[in-house]
């Protein structure tokens, strides 16, 4: 983006008109022009001047500012300045502006430069959090100046068009799943733990489901990538400052000995028996199966640092069959599951008096 200063003619004569001038890609869609270019993060606070606030919502064209989640992205940005992502921004120019095309071939013409006046009035549709993001990072460093984010820019054609553009941009969007989200996650270390747990135990590489948060009714897994995720965050609540290959090293072990003492999970793995029938029938092939087993393995290891691996085979002498009336009023409601935290808490508790471990005075 470069700054010119051009003639323009008025009532009174030629006066001087200065202009932001933008290497810019024209394009179509629905029959309207839009332009695509870079702009440097050091021009956002200048460009995209926020919405009054106290604006009825009927007289603005996105959302209000949800402040509390500007220093989130903020301190993204700053945290991994080699490798953080930010998508375009979209805004509406309300201003005459002229295009000049590179060329007067087909892709010439597509190519050029954008002149846009420097009084012109640039409203956000999408990425408002993002800009005030960036306003936030460039006080803390002011390097990030020097760099780019995509703008996508249409003609302010009203605040009819521009409400209903925020609105369909953010219409369809999806976060992704809870466990797809920790597969694609490389940055926080319980996710690097829980990958390296499902690379090196053969139940868990077979029958983890790394893409949904809930398991589909006929799936051939047994549990998700975010249950394991939540369970092994249990068992190193109190390992979260040891070193990583420690974290990991011990959590192998740890799902690793669950799992020799489970042979039912063994059985799917080598499909002598579904993982729906599994289900069906055993208790042990539900979260709350596994979120139990990662607390009460968390006091486990602090009990019995050196003899736990011992203790745990106690885990074989625990009918799981859903019909034990053990679990009727503890973790089951009318023969149903319970999710709840409630539950939970009761089946650590028993899990607990399994492995001859202290209970607190709630359990």
């Amino acid at each position: 983006m470069t700054k010119d200063k051009g003639r323009m003619t008025n009532d009174q004569g030629l006066i001087p008109s200065f202009e932001y001038v933008l290497p810019a890609i024209r394009g179509i869609q629905a029959g309207r022009e839009y332009y695509v270019s870079m702009c440097p993060v050091r021009f956002i606070p200048k460009l995209f001047a926020r919405e009054d606030e106290e604006n009825p919502p009927d007289q603005r064209v996105a959302r209000s500012l949800n402040s509390k989640r500007v220093p989130d992205m903020a301190n993204y940005i700053l945290n991994n300045p080699d490798n953080y992502t930010v998508s375009a921004i979209t805004a509406a120019i309300d201003a005459d502006i002229n295009f000049e095309p590179i060329g007067i071939e087909k892709e010439g013409r597509k190519m050029g430069r954008l002149r846009v006046p420097m009084d012109a009035r640039f409203q956000i549709t999408d990425g408002q959090h993002r800009c005030a993001a960036f306003e936030w990072a460039l006080k803390q460093n002011p390097a990030l100046g020097y760099e780019t984010v995509a703008v996508i820019l249409v003609l302010d054609i009203g605040l009819r068009y521009s409400q209903q553009m925020f609105l369909d941009l953010n219409r369809y969007g999806v976060h992704p799943d809870a466990s797809l989200a920790i597969l694609y996650d490389h940055r926080h270390p319980q996710a690097t733990v829980v990958k390296a747990v499902i690379r090196n135990i053969n139940v868990f590489r077979s029958l983890i489901d790394k893409e949904h948060q809930t398991l589909p009714v006929r799936s051939g897994k047994l549990f998700t990538l975010h249950t394991l995720y939540n369970a092994t965050s249990m068992l190193l609540a109190d390992w979260q400052t040891a070193e990583l290959e420690q974290q990991i090293d011990l959590a192998i072990r740890y799902w690793q000995a669950v799992s020799y003492c489970i042979p039912d999970w063994e059985a799917v793995r080598q499909r002598t028996v579904s993982a729906r029938e599994m289900r069906q029938d055993y208790v042990h092939s539900h979260a709350i199966a596994l979120l139990g087993l990662g607390a009460v393995g968390s006091v486990l290891l602090s009990v019995y640092p050196h003899s736990w691996e011992e203790r745990l085979q106690e885990l074989r002498q625990i009918d799981w069959l859903r019909s034990n009336p053990d679990w009727e009023g503890r973790i089951m409601v009318k023969g149903q599951i319970s999710r709840s935290r409630t539950s939970i808490g009761r089946m650590v508790a028993y899990l607990k008096g399994y492995l001859g471990l202290p209970l607190t005075s709630q359990e």
